[in-house]
Order: structure tokens, then C-alpha cells, then sequence
């Protein structure tokens, strides 16, 4: 582990190559050979031992090396992740939009999973469930790995409780609270998933519970720019706020849902189309959708456990209903 970032390992299997540095520039054919050397000179990749390997280093196969990831120009997320909860077994906190769980991708450093092991020093600090990158609130993580499977049971059998809250479009032909259903499959060649006919694989809850009139900033569908031919967002005049209360956990569950209500969650880039993805974020149009609260028994204590998110999502301040104050992007 270094600086909160856990090593990756490549196996060596048996072949031509006479040293690792031959090896390696084969391996990772579109990262540069400079960098590779430049990782071999400074010790960044070792035996299972520990000990750095040099380009020139005869080839052993079979075995494994280790190296640690790199993200050249990783952009700083610039919003806290407060910690909600701390104990010998749990770490909860509440992620911020923009910020990943875990390092995927050209996300690192910027992660919540490497920011806690680093700023906690838990090195061996592990997620036992996951946010996307877009949406903020509760996020659970477990300290110590002895129990992992303890917590992760929890969720492969449904016995946590997850509640969240999304700002969306209002639709008067569409009866709630209700409870839909359906089979979602992912996208081939794309990021995101659509439902499809089949036996249902997710389920979710959906109540409104708020409105907000005559909002100008809050989308609420996708028209065509006649000049540019790119989609574009056409301003909603009424807003809701939702609680959406899911019994599953796939993948993109609750924006899909949404749009397939015709209700997609205001700032999505994904659903009901996927858009362009801007190169850099646009802190001030977070996704609305938030992890309010989890809920559930605690395996190892056997106490009651309820972890609420203290973000708010950023709607106008007189709701009808709930009278949510704005807030930041974060």
C-alpha cells in the first residue's frame, strides 16, 4: 500500500521474453516505454517479495509482480468526505457527487475508498457495497477483513435497508407511490442498461414526497438543437422530489427506473439518452440523486443500525412538503 493505494500484480507466464523489461513493454503495449522504465528505475514494480525488478532483470515465469497504478493529470475532487460513523468493524461516511467509491478508471487517488485508507490508515479498508461516481450519500466500509463476509451477507440477502432521494420531472398520468418492476440488461458496447422483456431482476419503491413550481434550471426532457443537431435540455417548470426505496441493487437501477417512468432524475447524462460526457465535470450540476439512509441489524453487535446522509439535494428552498434549503454541489 502506498499512500492509500493498494498494489496491482501481473502474471509472468512462460515464454520468449529474456528480460522483465521485455516482458513488460509486451504486456502493456499503450503504456509508453518510458514510463515503464521510469517505473522499473524508481523500484514501482517488485517481486512477490518485495524486491524492485529492473528492465535488464533475466525473465522468470511463473510468478507474479507487482506495480502500482498510475493516473497522469487525476483532477482533485474538491469536496469532503465526512465521516457519518466509526468503529473496530464499520466506516460510514457521506460521499460527495463527482467523487468515485473505489479506483476505476481515470479515478485513483480521487476515490473515497483511497482517501480513507490514507487519511484513517486502514490500509486493508474495504468497500461492502458501492455509489456511483454522480450520486452522493451513504457509503458504507469495512475495517477490519475478518468480517467482511459477515456484512456482505447482509446485502446478498436483502436484509439492508437503503432509502433514496432524487429531484425529478412530475408527471400527472403517472399514479404513486407505486412499485415498479423489470428486467434490466446491460447496454452492449455502452456504460449504461435498459429494461428489456423477461422475468423482473429489480424492483423499487417510488413515493413523491415534494414539489417545487416554476423552477427554470430543472430539466425535464431532451429536445433537438436545430443549428447544432445535439441533444439538449428543455427547461421543466414543475419539479418533485422522490423517495426511492430499492428492494434490488442493479446497476444504474433507480435512473433507469426513473426514465423508464418518463420521469428521468434532473442532470442525468445517461438516461434517457446518453449524452456527450463533458472532459471535465460541471460541479455545478450534480446528478440529483442522493443516498439518504441504510438501515439494518448488525451482524457482529446485533445492534439496530440506522446511518442518515446530511447532504441535501439542490432544489429550491420552498418546497411544498418538505422544505429542503439549497445546497452545494457536494
Amino acid at each position: 500500500m502506498r499512500d492509500g493505494v493498494a498494489a496491482s500484480r501481473v502474471y509472468l507466464p512462460a515464454g520468449p521474453w529474456r528480460t522483465v523489461g521485455e516482458f513488460l513493454t509486451g504486456r502493456f503495449p499503450y503504456v509508453p516505454a518510458q514510463v515503464l522504465a521510469d517505473r522499473l528505475a524508481r523500484g514501482d514494480i517488485v517481486d512477490a517479495a518485495g524486491v524492485p525488478q529492473s528492465a535488464d532483470h533475466p525473465y522468470v515465469p511463473q510468478r507474479w509482480l507487482w506495480y502500482y497504478r498510475e493516473v497522469p493529470d487525476e483532477p482533485t475532487i474538491p469536496f469532503d468526505l465526512p465521516v457519518l460513523y466509526r468503529d473496530d468493524y464499520l466506516v460510514v461516511v457521506d460521499k460527495p457527487h463527482f467523487l468515485a467509491s473505489i479506483p476505476g478508471g481515470r479515478h485513483l487517488r480521487e476515490t473515497a475508498l483511497t482517501r480513507l485508507r490514507k487519511s484513517l490508515d486502514l490500509p486493508l479498508l474495504s468497500p461492502l457495497h458501492r455509489l456511483d461516481r454522480d450520486t452522493a450519500g451513504v457509503l458504507m466500509f469495512c475495517a477490519d477483513p475478518a468480517y467482511r463476509g459477515a456484512y456482505q451477507v447482509l446485502f446478498q440477502t436483502h436484509r439492508v435497508r437503503k432509502e433514496y432521494e432524487a429531484v425529478a420531472p412530475v408527471s400527472s398520468a403517472l399514479p404513486l407511490p407505486r412499485t415498479h418492476r423489470s428486467r434490466l440488461m446491460p447496454v452492449p458496447g455502452r456504460f449504461t442498461v435498459r429494461e428489456v422483456e423477461g422475468e423482473a431482476n429489480s424492483e423499487t419503491h417510488i413515493e413523491l414526497i415534494g414539489q417545487v413550481a416554476d423552477v427554470g434550471n430543472l430539466p425535464d426532457d431532451l429536445t433537438v438543437d436545430p443549428d447544432g443537431g445535439r441533444a439538449v435540455r428543455r427547461a421543466a417548470r414543475v419539479a418533485g422530489l422522490y423517495r426511492l426505496t430499492p428492494r434490488t441493487g442493479r446497476k444504474h437501477q433507480l435512473r433507469a427506473h426513473m426514465s423508464a417512468l418518463g420521469i428521468p432524475i434532473h442532470n442525468d447524462m445517461f438516461y434517457p439518452d446518453l449524452l456527450a460526457y463533458p472532459d471535465a465535470d460541471d460541479y455545478a450540476r450534480p446528478l440529483q440523486l442522493l443516498a439518504r439512509a441504510i438501515e439494518f441489524v448488525d451482524p457482529v453487535t446485533g445492534r439496530d443500525r440506522c446511518f442518515r446522509s446530511r447532504r441535501v439535494l439542490q432544489v429550491a428552498a420552498a418546497m411544498t412538503g418538505h422544505g429542503c434549503p439549497v445546497s452545494h454541489a457536494g
